[in-house]
Formats: C-alpha cells, structure tokens, sequence
C-alpha cells in the first residue's frame, strides 16, 4: 500500500453513503465479537454491500460470508498504522524510517490511501451456514511476522483444507468484482485505490470519508 502508484491516482468521489450491514444486508452475517460505541465497523459503502451479497450467492451450499470490519473512521486507522509501526521500530532498531514504513504497510495502510477509511475495503472470512469457523490457515489480522508469513493468500504450504477454503472466497469475491491485497487472505476492496490499481481503472470512485455524526 506505500507503492507511489497507489497514492498517484486519483480520486473522483462518487458520493455513495456508507450503509449498515446490519439492516440494510441481512443475509450477511457480522462477526458478534466486534464492536465499537457507533458501530462504525459494520459500515460500507452501498457499491460494496451489493458485490457482497452477489458473492454470497456464488458460494457452494454450506458456507457463506462473514463480515469482521468494514469502515474504519481516519482517525483509528492512523493509530493502527502508527502503533504497528512502532512495534516494528522495536523489533528492528536497525531499519531506517522509510523501510519501515514499507513493512508497516504491507500490514495496515497508510492513512492518507486506507480502503477501509474510505468504506470501501471489508475483512471477511468464510464460515458453515450455520456460522461455525472454517479453516482458514490464520486467523484474520495475523501479521505476517507472527505468521511467518501465511497470512500471504497465495502462501504454499497451507492445510490442505484452508488452502480449498481460500480458493473457494477468492472465486465468489473476485467474480463478484472485488479485489485482494495479497498481504492478507481476508481484505477484499472495490472503488478504492489498490482497487484502480489492480483493475487499471483512471480513478478511485471512494475516498476516506467521515461517517455521519463522526
């Protein structure tokens, strides 16, 4: 996410709302263990609730989508950065500031370009019909330290069953119109940055926002 190339394009905003998955997309399920006071987490913009949905309806019988965050306000995300930031700055006395500012955003993106700031990227994971875990190969979040390096979607050496597993949400979201960042199996975006980027659209539809009331 600190590739020039992501920060250089341009954003024409296309004025979506951010809507709650809660009421406006029922059939989606929401992780029960996230919260926060407003529940800004369970927000997206409307383009990506309805990729969402479509996906959910490529998926095979048994499994289906369940949303852990969506919209993260710009303040959070600039702390995220800076804090994972700071602890690879420990670990590594020895890097200079711009590589770690790199590694940093291998992990959480940069404020200025967060998709998830602009309601545009999700973390998600697939779980049964009836809600329980699927194998994944990590957990969501797992850092790339801490999993040495497994959290990459394309990482060789999963379980044979998180390997299917990942296979089987990359099909439903990619068809879907969604993309991956490919540092972490769970962030799928549409209308942002990295978003453009990947399909070579000329510009971003969604750039960070202040949810109502923020």
């Amino acid at each position: 996410m600190a590739d020039p190339a992501i920060a250089a394009i341009p954003v024409k905003e296309c004025g979506e709302p951010l809507v709650d998955i809660r009421t406006a997309a029922p059939a989606l399920l929401v992780a029960k263990d996230r919260h926060d006071a407003r529940g800004d987490f369970a927000h997206l913009r409307q383009g990506v609730l309805q990729r969402l949905l479509a996906a959910q309806e490529l998926l095979p019988d048994g499994l289906r989508l369940q949303i852990v965050e969506g919209y993260r306000p710009p303040a959070l995300q600039r702390r995220y950065f800076e804090e994972y930031a700071e602890e690879l700055r420990a670990a590594f006395p020895e890097r200079q500031a711009q590589r770690l500012h790199q590694d940093a955003s291998r992990y959480v993106s940069p404020p200025e370009i967060a998709p998830h700031s602009a309601g545009g990227a999700v973390d998600l994971t697939l779980v049964t019909a009836d809600g329980d875990e699927v194998d994944m190969g990590t957990p969501i979040n797992a850092s790339p330290e801490e999993s040495d390096g497994a959290c990459y979607t394309g990482a060789p050496d999963l379980p044979p069953a998180a390997r299917t597993h990942r296979r089987v949400l990359t099909a439903a979201l990619t068809a879907a119109g969604l993309v991956n960042y490919p540092t972490e199996w769970w962030h799928w975006s549409y209308g942002d940055r990295y978003w453009a980027l990947v399909t070579g659209a000329d510009h971003a539809l969604y750039g960070p926002m202040e949810l109502e009331g923020e």
